[in-house]
């Protein structure tokens, strides 16, 4: 083994080099692999920063380049690399030849019969294509084409699904999450040294991953792409629940969270497509929502369970049973029918998913909220808002739009899915002050390799197609038709085949939707690194309420343990102070000495308050009113003010939300 790599290494340096190699481009291989995939691209990537001091390029903050490694390894066929060269690298899976007939989880995704020509290296006839979702879309060539286009952020979700993986009868490794997720981190870092080589050395190469936001800027001001390591999977650190019971805890949370650190994992996700021990999931839509809630159901024991929703925002509609899906599940069986005004998840965040946030917070990495329910991203946001904590992300259009107002504010990042260039366009428009008001720039995510359509072809004959060759978005380089082996892409024709296309994807948003959109685009790299920085920055506040001496109109009476006013102020997120049941009733801290407040955080209990107000003083005697709401809904509530200085906080009642009193675990005074 040892041999193979050494003479496949020397091969790559002793391989003829790019003819323009020798003319000192920094940005071109010194060896490149023969044969090999063309690029396409030329003139020299854009470095530096612009006069602000800000980084500049497109963020794909949503894309799967290993996960042919996931499920079984067979679902995804193809690799990104291979040291055995290109014909290795892409060819489809053994049991697709000779017709694709037994390409079962194409026809199970998309209909038809699966079949296909299977050939990849050199003639491509039928794939990778926009709506195949089982081919590699990731090579790294196509991945160098997108980074000479522009694009200087990908982040690297490593994922997997163990029950996907144990169904599907193809296979040649093993299902746990964990282990594929090691496997993917593992290959992300031997596709940098393989790069690397081709231009001389360890640090040599375009793609660099990064651990932390400053070396990301610097990596792109030398005009490299930042790589950052992320998680998305269904079952994290063996966090799953089976028949509600979790299978995981908080030392196997913190265990976990420390593992996936070390391997350079800067962002994840704590549910996907399942509801597990960490929280419920946001619901996949019509047929393949039944079949992957009978994934749920064989995985876990129970099915998704819906209520009505309690604000604007809600989970898909699951939509219509499938007696397909229904085939899989033990006799006597069915999948339940969902009431259409009942679109929300019963599962919100669990006690193990808020401790799993707040080791994420702890350790100052990112967390995605797409693909969680809607009842858990709003207290996950809720803990975000009490603790001004900025690192959440939303990166391929899996959380509702009503959120994204919130996560603005907070200082997150937001990227749409790679839809076609007219609907890009239009939600991108529709969401256009809220990035100037927050002056933050846009992202995409693209979701390669991760079993989902791309961009389709609009056409040679639409009134304003893609014109090759055309320059890329900061107008330094000229990009044509992309080759690799005997085919040839052309946008117009064949839609995003490939990460290698999402140039050809930006040239068309900007001929549909205008500069205006691209623009935003090109600030992406620039906002994700602010969300990130601020993220590491951030310093949890000292809570002024901590221990301090309180008092209440009333508390409630009960033999069995106390319910008194500094039950709310002791630091233990587990005890409270609950009032008698009635609404006119308060609850006063006294912090001991004048402090110049901005923030009040309240943790309710399921007795809340639906209109109250926050009171301060001086002296304990002259109140003023610094917030109220008379729609409060429970949870976490952040009350935010301009800074007044006080001595003296105060809830004060004035309608429950229940026919019990009012009830607080925790509240907490900060200043600014």
């Amino acid at each position: 083994m040892v041999l193979a790599l050494f003479l496949t290494a020397m091969g790559m340096l002793l391989s003829p080099s790019s003819s323009s190699a020798a003319t000192g481009d920094w940005w071109l291989p010194t060896s490149r692999p023969a044969p090999d995939s063309q690029i396409n691209v030329t003139g020299e990537p854009f470095k530096g920063t612009n006069s602000a001091g800000e980084v500049r390029g497109f963020v794909d903050a949503h894309n799967h380049l290993f996960s042919n490694e996931a499920f079984g390894g067979r679902l995804i066929c193809g690799k990104v690399f291979s040291t055995s060269g290109v014909a290795d690298a892409l060819k489809d899976c053994p049991e697709h030849y000779p017709d694709g007939t037994l390409a079962l989880f194409d026809y199970i995704t998309h209909g038809g019969d699966g079949k296909h020509d299977p050939v990849g290296w050199p003639t491509f006839k039928d794939w990778p294509a926009y709506n195949s979702m089982t081919h590699q879309a990731n090579y790294y060539a196509w991945i160098e084409r997108a980074w000479r286009g522009g694009q200087r952020v990908l982040v690297n979700d490593l994922v997997t699904n163990g029950m996907i993986c144990s169904v599907y009868p193809f296979k040649d490794r093993g299902c746990d999450e964990m282990t594929s997720i090691r496997l993917q981190a593992k290959l992300t870092y031997d596709l940098q040294d393989y790069i690397d080589a081709m231009y001389g050395g360890t640090g040599k190469g375009w793609f660099r991953i990064v651990t932390d936001s400053q070396q990301a800027r610097k990596v792109i001001a030398q005009g490299k792409l930042a790589v950052i390591l992320g998680v998305e999977t269904s079952e994290p650190f063996g966090c799953k629940q089976i028949l509600d019971i979790p299978q995981c805890s908080k030392q196997d949370i913190d265990k976990g969270l420390d593992e996936l650190y070390d391997l350079g994992v800067r962002s994840m996700f704590l549910c996907h497509k399942f509801d597990n021990a960490l929280c419920g999931v946001r619901f996949d839509e019509h047929g393949l929502g039944t079949a992957i809630n009978v994934g749920q159901f064989l995985s876990t024991g129970t099915f998704w369970r819906t209520e009505k929703c309690t604000g604007p925002q809600k989970d898909n509609p699951i939509g219509a049973a499938s007696t397909k899906a229904e085939k899989d599940l033990p006799e006597g069986t069915e999948v339940p029918e969902y009431d259409k005004d009942a679109q929300c998840n019963v599962r919100g965040l669990t006690d193990l998913g808020e401790y799993a946030v707040r080791g994420m917070m702890k350790r100052k990495m990112m967390l995605e909220i797409d693909h969680m329910s809607v009842k858990a991203t709003g207290r996950v946001l809720d803990i975000f808002e009490a603790e001004s904590y900025p690192g959440v992300l939303s990166s391929h259009s899996w959380m509702d739009l009503n959120w994204t107002e919130r996560v603005y504010s907070l200082g997150g990042f937001v990227a749409q899915y790679m839809h076609g260039s007219q609907e890009f366009s239009k939600e991108a428009q529709r969401t256009d002050a809220l990035r100037a008001k927050y002056d933050v720039g846009y992202g995409f995510g693209t979701d390669f390799n991760g079993i989902g359509d791309h961009p389709a072809p609009r056409g040679a004959d639409t009134s304003n197609p893609v014109t090759y060759p055309f320059k890329s978005a900061d107008g330094g380089s000229t990009l044509d038709r992309q080759t690799t082996g005997q085919r040839t892409w052309d946008y117009n024709t064949d839609g995003a085949a490939h990460v290698g296309m999402v140039p050809d994807w930006i040239e068309d948003i900007r001929l549909v939707g205008g500069q205006g959109v691209v623009d935003d685009l090109f600030k992406g790299a620039e906002s994700y690194l602010d969300t990130w920085g601020s993220s590491e920055d951030h310093q949890a506040g000292v809570n002024l309420a901590k221990g301090v001496t309180a008092t209440a109109s009333s508390s409630e009476s009960n033999p069995f343990t106390s319910y008194r006013p500094g039950r709310a102020a002791d630091g233990d997120g587990d005890s409270r102070w609950a009032s008698d049941w009635s609404d006119d009733q308060w609850l006063r801290l006294d912090l001991g000495s004048s402090h110049t407040i901005t923030k009040v955080t309240l943790d309710w209990e399921r007795a809340y308050g639906r209109s109250y107000r926050v009171d301060v003083s001086t002296d304990g005697s002259a109140w003023r009113t610094v917030w109220s709401t008379t729609a409060g809904d429970g949870g976490l509530d952040t009350a935010t003010f301009s800074g007044v200085a006080a001595r003296y906080v105060r809830m004060q009642g004035v309608d429950r939300g229940t026919n019990w009193g009012y009830s607080l675990y925790e509240v907490g005074v900060f200043s600014g």
